[in-house]
């Protein structure tokens, strides 16, 4: 239950891959390494739990209590020998003034020693008062170490150290040298994720193996070992005793944005979830109770999408006879007429009245907040309860008739209108918001609840027609 936390002085100094890196290289130590990411995000997250071998679990102060927070560290890294943490932008940056969600306030939570990430491109003697600034900025924030990144060369890395050691007490535990070799792609989105990119196995290896020559591992285990997580209660989750659904999941190259801790849930809830590919398979999978869809890249497999026409034509039948179905952000797109990208138009499953157009700039961006409303279909309250959630999308959608239902208000975001998200149509509840399974939002059981009632809606209405016939 040792653990570390790997956070940078600012945005893009190469954090993830030396956290990638870092969970490869304790893996091949053989210890059992737990990965976690602060905030929401889908990618890094995958490449971590490639990395460890283990998935990784998101602490977000958003979405989730600090006491859920402690409860799901303790959770899903008490077994673990090694837990690896790593935050989002810079050490102190967050939305608030006090810095109450920053990188800086979950390592308190947490207790966690903070390695600091430095690009140091450029620089020499300039490091020393940036990091007596940020030991300075928040003193009860344990920065254990720092890890120069981007450097270009051994006298670089020579003058680093010395000015390093001569004005702070933080030991250097790693110096790792500029190498294009380690770099991820990027795109709009952020990183090419784990589930498209070609050879990820062979990338990590070579990460790990980078990491194992200029960074420290035993004295960054050594100072992991001195920081125990918190203890906490555990977390409280309530289980179905039998499975008695089938709910087909998209997961390939196009559709791979989910949480761990959502598809826990489904099982659960007693759902049995049915991977798909949305390139390759003709069809639905057999007998199937719903359908969930989550985010992704559909824009960048456009083609291969249209291509399948088969499997598009099948879950629109689906959708037509009232299969339940829910689709996030990648899966709404999925799930409308079109999608246009680069002057590009290519047919999607056509489920939906509205067509989805790729922009340049971001059309959805950050945390979000909704309300529910009355044409929300899942099982809800007495009163609309408010939903926190994230979003980021470069679509839009286009061409929506004027009577569409919409099952949220957005109060902060932008959603499919910037007044509303979740669009119901049939069966379906589509929204750009990416919903988190979480205390404070049980909405995998929601769902679930709602695939069962249709399910048993629709027996209902085959025995009666059973008994008419007779």
């Amino acid at each position: 239950m040792s653990q570390i936390f790997i956070t940078a002085a600012h945005k893009s100094s190469g954090k993830t891959t030396l956290s990638i890196g870092l969970s490869a290289a304790f893996r091949l130590r053989g210890l059992k390494v737990q990965p976690f990411k602060k905030g929401p995000d889908y990618i890094d997250p995958m490449w971590l739990s490639r990395a460890a071998g283990r998935d990784c679990h998101n602490l977000d102060f958003h979405t989730m209590s600090r006491a859920e927070i402690l409860r799901t560290a303790q959770r899903h890294g008490g077994d673990a020998e090694l837990c690896l943490i790593e935050g989002n932008k810079g050490l102190y940056d967050g939305l608030d003034l006090d810095g109450s969600n920053s990188n800086a306030a979950l390592a308190t939570l947490l207790h966690s020693p903070v390695i600091l990430v430095i690009d140091a491109q450029g620089m020499t003697r300039g490091i020393a008062p940036l990091i007596l600034g940020y030991q300075a900025f928040a003193p009860e924030v344990n920065i254990a170490g720092v890890i120069l990144n981007q450097l270009g060369g051994r006298r670089h890395e020579a003058k680093l150290r010395a000015v390093i050691e001569h004005y702070t007490d933080v030991p250097v535990i790693g110096a790792v040298h500029r190498n294009p070799a380690l770099q991820i792609r990027e795109r709009h989105l952020g990183l090419v994720p784990s589930n498209e990119a070609q050879a990820v196995k062979r990338q990590i290896d070579a990460m790990a193996q980078a990491i194992e020559a200029q960074v420290d591992l035993d004295r960054l285990q050594a100072i992991a070992a001195h920081a125990p997580l918190p203890e906490a209660e555990p977390l409280s989750e309530i289980h179905r005793p039998s499975t008695d659904l089938r709910i087909a999941i998209a997961r390939d190259a196009a559709f791979g944005f989910y949480y761990p801790g959502d598809l826990e849930a489904f099982t659960r809830a007693g759902a049995e979830l049915l991977p798909f590919d949305t390139l390759r398979d003709e069809r639905l999978p057999d007998a199937i109770d719903g359908l969930f869809i989550g985010g992704g890249f559909p824009e960048t497999q456009m083609p291969a999408l249209e291509a399948n026409r088969s499997l598009r034509e099948d879950i629109r039948r689906a959708i037509d006879a009232g299969l339940p179905a829910y689709a996030e952000c990648g899966g709404l797109m999925y799930l409308t007429r079109s999608v246009t990208w680069k002057g590009h138009r290519c047919e999607m499953v056509g489920a939906l009245p509205a067509d989805s157009v790729m922009h340049e700039r971001p059309q959805g961006r950050g945390y979000v907040q909704l309300q529910e409303t009355g044409h929300m279909p899942w099982a809800r309250g007495a009163t609309p309860r408010d939903i926190e959630a994230h979003e980021f999308h470069y679509s839009a959608l286009e061409n929506l008739p004027a009577d569409l239902r919409f099952a949220y208000a957005v109060k902060r975001g932008s959603g499919i209108d910037g007044r509303h998200d979740g669009l119901v149509h049939r069966n379906v509840l589509a929204c750009y918001a990416h919903l988190r399974d979480v205390e404070g939002n049980r909405w995998v059981a929601r769902f679930v609840d709602f695939v069962r009632q249709q399910k048993a809606i629709e027996q209902q209405s085959c025995r009666v027609g059973a008994a008419h016939r007779s």
